[in-house]
């Protein structure tokens, strides 16, 4: 992406209250808030399952025949 200056970020802020307005930004800021987290815990989720996946014994197999 770059990097990115002082003048840049400026330009982008005023652009985002241009298309948003101050009263819109809080509550896209709190969806994208919400969002990052929900990402998160599922992210969390995930990585708990395959753990506690790898943790478990494998079964071991029956060797009743009849």
């Amino acid at each position: 992406m770059g990097n990115l200056g002082a003048t840049e970020i400026i330009l982008i802020i005023v652009a985002i209250l241009i298309l948003f307005g101050g009263k819109k930004i809080p509550e896209l800021m709190r969806g994208v808030g919400q969002g990052m987290r929900e990402f998160q815990n599922a992210k969390n989720n995930v990585k708990s399952e395959i753990e506690k996946s790898m943790n478990e014994k494998p079964q071991e197999k029956s060797t009743d025949t009849k």
